[in-house]
């Protein structure tokens, strides 16, 4: 089967996970890109752009899948001559209408932040079939559209809340995480090693992540701190206060540029603490925990998908002080916390486990499409 992939942000985990599926997906997998930056324009333009290099190609799929940053009713518009009769799907990374905003973005602050989710809400009527990366996803983005659409004046559509839950599935983010295997190493450091491999960004909660750490450190418990993950110009001003409260404990403090940099640190480090505020899903924690990096995580989002319900107890807090205890008992049982194995919690996000449920997934959708 021949699969057209458009993915007008192509980068990071985007980028990664269009790669990784053209990669180990048995179909012939042809990706329409635009490069990764200036998110909003990207939802704006990205389809007329898209639909230009489609009709300036000859190329003609079986099937189409874009995802979630694409406005997907507009390029089927500008492309229905050549895309009327191809069955279609969306993968969601994310969306616009559950996901967190940044409380400085002039958009919110002028409350003009509702065309991005409403795009999303279209483009989820267009596609024959929605694909969500975790089931929190899919549940909390369907929960919220009917609150989201009934603040509109008139023709609401709320009926096609129900149509859109019909047509949507759950297929987890696959990744590569064999990969990290090449560079694994067994050396742990004289003290714990707590990381953080996430974006700097507001969403990602900082400030409960560096302000349990001061309060460490303010106690006298020793621990050392690596700090990957790629930062903004917008990065929140923790990052700065971090670096100088904690600059003798800083072993890392800024991305990495190669993967063998990255998955070292990943099998090096012991301990996760992640304060996050949103995850659909979660890559950088599947990572570390691949890598048995012990995860303390919050019990909301994606993250109890992945981890077995009787070992919930081990690493899942509900409030702040519990995450700050949490990181302090692991830190002073560190033989106990480097015992821990997580890998197998994990392993079956890996592209060569899932690729062919995707294939089978997408076969059934070109099937059923077909049929109707």
């Amino acid at each position: 089967m021949k699969i057209l992939l458009l993915e007008p942000f192509f980068a990071g985990s985007h980028q990664l996970w269009a790669e990784g599926f053209q990669n180990f997906s048995t179909h012939e997998v042809k990706i329409l890109s635009l490069s990764g930056r200036h998110w909003k324009w990207r939802m704006h333009g990205g389809a007329v752009a898209l639909a230009d290099l489609f009709l300036a190609d000859t190329y003609q799929p079986d099937l189409i899948l874009a995802t979630d940053m694409l406005d997907f009713g507009t390029f089927l518009g500008l492309t229905r001559h050549r895309t009327a009769n191809i069955p279609t799907a969306i993968y969601f990374h994310e969306n616009q209408i559950t996901y967190p905003w940044s409380p400085t973005d002039p958009d919110l602050i002028l409350k003009r932040d509702n065309q991005y989710g409403f795009k999303n809400f279209t483009s989820a009527i267009a596609a024959d079939q929605l694909y969500f990366n975790s089931n929190y996803h899919k549940n909390s983005f369907i929960a919220a559209l009917p609150n989201f659409l009934a603040q509109f004046p008139d023709y609401q559509e709320l009926s096609q809340v129900e149509k859109i839950s019909a047509k949507s599935k759950v297929l987890y983010l696959g990744v590569d995480l064999q990969q990290l295997d090449v560079f694994k190493i067994a050396d742990k450091m004289d003290v714990p090693l707590l990381l953080w491999n996430h974006r700097w960004e507001y969403d990602k909660n900082p400030e409960a992540f560096f302000q349990a750490l001061f309060q460490l450190k303010s106690e006298g418990i020793p621990f050392k701190l690596a700090v990957l993950g790629k930062n903004y110009k917008n990065t929140p001003a923790i990052f700065k206060e971090a670096a100088i409260k904690l600059k003798n404990e800083i072993v890392q403090f800024g991305k990495v540029k190669l993967l063998r940099g990255y998955a070292e640190w990943l099998w090096k480090a012991d301990i996760l603490p992640v304060s996050n505020n949103q995850d659909f899903f979660g890559q950088s924690v599947i990572e570390a925990m691949y890598c048995n990096c012990f995860p303390i995580l919050p019990k909301q989002l994606a993250y109890p998908e992945h981890i077995p319900p009787a070992h919930h107890a081990n690493y899942f807090y509900e409030e702040q002080e519990d995450f700050y205890l949490k990181i302090k008992s692991a830190i002073q049982h560190i033989e106990e916390t480097r015992k821990e194995r997580t890998q197998s919690f994990v392993k079956h996000y890996d592209w060569r486990t899932l690729a062919p449920i995707y294939d089978k997934q997408l076969e059934n959708n070109y099937a059923k499409d077909k049929l109707s």
